[in-house]
C-alpha cells in the first residue's frame, strides 16, 4: 500500500486566500429537543453505559445552539421528542433532504430504528413524501451534499448499497468515502462543508467554489486521494481538533458554528475569512455527537 501523501497537519496542498467578503445564506434547520437525552447503551467508542448525563446542562447547551442559529438569521423547526429514544436529539441522522425530496433513514443499531418513524411522521405531516431506504443508511450522518456531489461515508454505519440508492433517488453523483477510524464512525464527525457552492452564496448572485474541512486520517488512502483531488483548498484539521468534535460543525457560508475546544481549526477558519461561532455541546459528546449531529438541514 502506498504511503499517505496527504499531510496530517493543519495545512492545505493549495491554500485558499483569505476572503473577507464571504456572505451567509439563510438555512432551514430541523432539530429535536433533548428532553429524553441519555446514554443508555454503547454503539460507538464515545459512549459508556455508566456515563452520567446532566440533562439540565444538555438542554441549556442545546438551547444556546438554537438561539445562535436564529440570531444569525436561520429558521429552526423542531420534531417532538419521543420517550425511550435517547438519541433522537441527533436529528442529522434521520434523513437527507435535497431540493425538497426526503431520503429517510434505516439505522444500523436496533435501538435507534424507531427514530425513523418519528421523523418520517413529521416530514409527511409537513407535506413531504419520504423514501425509506432498503439498505442501512443514517441520513446526514453519512451523506453530505457539496457542490455537484453527495459525499457518502461508509465503514461503520451506512452501507455502500445505500450510496447506490441515494444516487438513484436524487440523480446526483454520489462519491463513496471509506472511514477507517472508529472514533469517526459517521462522515459528519470527520468532515463538514464550508461552502456548498450554492447560487448567490458570494453575495453577488454568482456561484462560489464548494469547499470542505476534514481530517485526512479518518479515511482510507483512496478516499483521502479523492478528497485531495476534489477539494485542493480544503481546510485540513488535526486529530486534536477532530477529537474535540471540531469537524461536527455547521457552516452557512460565512458563520461556522463550531466546538470551542477546536482552537486550531477556529484559527484556520478565521484566517480564511470565516466567522467562527463557538457553541459548547460537550454534554452530547458523551454520546458521540455535537453541533452537526443535532442539526438536520432542510434543503427545499
Amino acid at each position: 500500500m502506498p504511503t499517505n501523501p496527504v499531510p496530517a497537519g493543519p495545512v492545505s496542498t493549495n491554500p485558499e486566500p483569505p476572503r473577507p467578503d464571504r456572505a451567509p445564506r439563510p438555512r432551514r434547520y430541523l432539530v429535536c429537543e433533548p428532553r429524553f437525552f441519555d446514554v443508555q447503551y454503547a454503539i460507538n467508542p464515545w459512549m459508556r453505559e455508566d456515563a452520567q448525563v446532566d440533562t439540565e446542562l444538555a438542554t441549556s447547551q442545546w438551547e444556546t445552539l438554537i438561539q445562535a442559529y436564529r440570531a444569525h438569521g436561520h429558521t429552526v423547526e423542531s420534531v417532538p421528542p419521543a420517550a425511550g429514544l435517547p438519541d433522537m436529539v441527533f436529528a442529522a441522522n434521520a434523513a437527507l433532504v435535497v431540493e425538497g425530496r426526503v431520503f429517510g433513514s434505516n439505522f444500523h443499531a436496533p435501538q435507534r430504528r424507531p427514530e425513523s418513524t418519528e421523523y418520517d411522521t413529521w416530514f409527511k405531516a409537513t407535506g413531504y413524501e419520504v423514501y425509506r431506504p432498503e439498505s442501512l443508511c443514517e441520513g446526514e450522518g453519512d451523506l453530505v451534499p457539496v457542490g455537484p456531489y453527495i459525499l457518502a461515508g461508509t465503514g461503520y454505519r451506512t452501507t455502500r448499497a445505500a450510496h447506490d440508492e441515494v444516487q438513484e433517488f436524487f440523480g446526483v453523483p454520489t462519491i463513496g468515502l471509506q472511514l477507517i477510524d472508529p472514533y469517526f464512525y459517521h462522515l459528519d464527525t470527520a468532515l463538514f462543508v464550508l461552502a456548498d457552492g450554492s447560487e448567490g452564496a458570494d453575495g453577488t448572485g454568482g456561484r462560489t467554489d464548494a469547499n470542505i474541512a476534514y481530517y485526512p486520517e479518518a479515511f482510507s488512502y483512496g478516499s483521502r486521494e479523492v478528497l485531495r483531488r476534489l477539494f485542493p483548498r480544503a481546510v485540513i484539521a488535526t486529530r486534536q481538533d477532530a477529537m474535540a468534535f471540531g469537524l461536527n460543525s455547521v457552516s452557512d457560508g460565512r458563520h461556522v458554528f463550531v466546538a470551542p475546544r477546536a482552537s486550531g481549526l477556529i484559527d484556520q477558519l478565521t484566517r480564511r475569512g470565516y466567522v467562527p461561532v463557538p457553541v459548547d455541546l460537550s454534554e452530547f459528546h458523551k454520546a458521540g455527537g455535537g453541533i452537526k449531529c443535532c442539526t438536520q438541514e432542510i434543503r427545499s
